[in-house]
């Protein structure tokens, strides 16, 4: 390349990292934010610990009963907030922002208590017809008490991502809820509540978490602002959330249905409690996958919406590759580590719970699957968000006629085996939308670095896992891939357009650093 061009393209380069350089630092704060809430774990420990896996069973199915419940009472508007507080920001309308922020809260509220009733008389109801242990009934009527702590949360949260203020989320979940919850379940089990104590800590826990939120929300608007004289009319916020709405009640559906088909049909064919509970520690263990892009959502929505509104295609493209690169650099290595060493994240539950390490490796398969080509579901969400709901309806037909079929043979392989082929069916669907109706290129060229280290690193690594029996191949294995991983980073290099990211980070925080030793000079 000739000096003028390369000129060029560093120009070009340059000017497009702007998006990418905000993009690394929302997801800077996020990751921290995740990393505190993933604290939680140490919730689930404990109940496998202190409880046993038969009431990690319970506590499992009645956590994926109230999480998917709460999706009514939330109505979308934990996602549709962040597109629309996003939009009234760019137009300068904060009073329109704070104002959305007090409907979002209003109709979410009366819609979790509607759901949290409804949810308890129709569980009492029908809990002894499909043969539910009383315990399993009475705490999963008792959790879904939690739904408006839930709600407050979401909603208040996603109104702080919406003004691009990432580290709420680490205030109210990842300190407020996560502490409040692990303490909460050690005061319960201390004074004599122990087969509901879960419950209790979640209750307290949920609550707390969306009381915080809620206060950080409205101190973004505590000193009035305006609005635009120019900002056009703006659709109503339950028609915009809706088709939202659908679809992440769907999507939930998909992500528990594995728990909750493996609690209601799995006794009847022989799957004990005690399995449910090894499968959910299985599920908490994989579930980390999420995280990955978890951490990138939350500034990849408003950021997708403003290119979005301007009609900013090339952009929208070039975010989307970015990001995917990115996601994919840092979940294969995590899937890596599940595949070849879940066995000893397992172990610290128990004894015992090492015989779901091949049900963390199928879960990490799923999951990755589902953060990596996911991302393009915020992009539809944005466009077309029709689709998402067709995507899901479709999907959650296809996981619940094979899990159907798979669990009464396969048991809790089955149950994993359903939620593999619901991923890989979503991500087939979103992949074919975004080429064909939205006439996007794939960028392929843009994940090839990392899919390269993964299979390099992959390669080195798995004849010690076949080789070698017990956790001692798992640790070997897991530490090799990493450390193959990490050297192969080191031979392909970075793309030039995260080197430029990297260099505005790193500018940024000695900028940052010399105007705080000047205030203090």
């Amino acid at each position: 390349m000739n000096p003028a061009d390369e000129a060029a393209l560093r120009t070009s380069v340059e000017n497009r990292a702007q998006t990418g350089t905000e993009l690394a630092r929302g997801a800077i704060v996020n990751t921290v934010a995740l990393v505190a809430a993933n604290l939680r774990g140490i919730f689930t420990f404990l109940i496998a610990r202190l409880l046993g896996t038969s009431t990690l069973g319970t506590f499992g199915i009645a956590w994926s009963t109230t999480d998917l419940f709460s999706k009514l009472g939330i109505f979308g508007m934990d996602t549709s907030t962040i597109a629309l507080v996003s939009a009234r920001q760019a137009e300068g309308d904060t009073r329109g922002s704070r104002a959305l922020l007090r409907r979002a809260v209003t109709f979410g509220l009366l819609f979790s208590v509607a759901t949290a009733l409804f949810g308890i008389l129709g569980f009492q109801l029908i809990g002894d017809r499909f043969g539910l242990p009383p315990d399993v009934v009475r705490s999963t009527s008792l959790m879904l008490l939690a739904i408006p702590g839930i709600a407050l949360y979401r909603i208040s949260n996603g109104v702080s991502r919406g003004m691009k203020v990432m580290k709420h989320d680490l205030y109210s979940k990842g300190f407020t809820e996560t502490f409040g919850t692990i303490l909460a379940l050690l005061v319960a089990i201390a004074i004599g509540l122990r087969d509901i104590a879960p419950v209790v800590a979640v209750l307290f826990g949920t609550g707390a978490g969306g009381l915080m939120a809620y206060m950080l929300a409205r101190r973004l608007f505590s000193d009035g602002g305006g609005i635009n004289a120019a900002a056009g009319a703006k659709p109503s916020i339950l028609r915009f959330s809706a088709p939202i709405a659908i679809y992440s009640l769907l999507n939930l559906l998909i992500m528990r249905m594995d728990v909750l088909l493996l609690g209601f049909i799995g006794p009847s064919v022989g799957v004990t409690m005690a399995t449910v509970g090894i499968f959910v520690a299985s599920v908490e263990v994989a579930g980390g996958m999420r995280k990955v892009r978890q951490a990138f959502d939350p500034m990849f929505t408003p950021i997708i919406a403003r290119q979005s509104a301007v009609q900013d295609r090339a952009g929208m493209e070039q975010s989307f590759a970015q990001l995917a690169r990115w996601v994919l650099a840092a979940q294969l290595p995590l899937m890596g580590v599940l595949c070849l060493s879940g066995g000893i994240g397992l172990r610290i539950f128990g004894p015992g719970f090492e015989a779901g390490a091949s049900w963390v490796a199928l879960l990490a398969i799923a999951h990755a699957t589902n953060s990596f080509v996911g991302l393009a579901e915020t992009v539809i969400m944005i466009q077309r968000p029709m689709l998402n709901l067709i995507n899901s309806g479709g999907t959650v037909v296809l996981q619940f006629g094979a899990s159907l079929l798979l669990i009464p043979s396969l048991g809790a392989t089955g149950a994993a085996l359903g939620m593999v082929l619901a991923y890989v069916t979503q991500g087939v669907l979103r992949y074919l939308e975004l080429r064909f109706l939205f006439k996007w290129n794939w960028p392929w060229g843009a994940l090839a670095r990392p899919a390269l280290a993964f299979a390099i690193a992959f390669t080195i690594a798995l004849p010690l896992r076949l080789l070698i029996d017990g956790w001692q191949g798992e640790l070997a294995s897991g530490l090799t891939f990493l450390a193959a991983y990490v050297g192969a980073w080191k031979v392909i290099g970075l793309e030039e357009s995260d080197r430029v990211v990297l260099r505005q980070l790193w500018s940024g925080r000695r900028r940052k650093r010399r105007l705080q030793e000047d205030d203090a000079a």
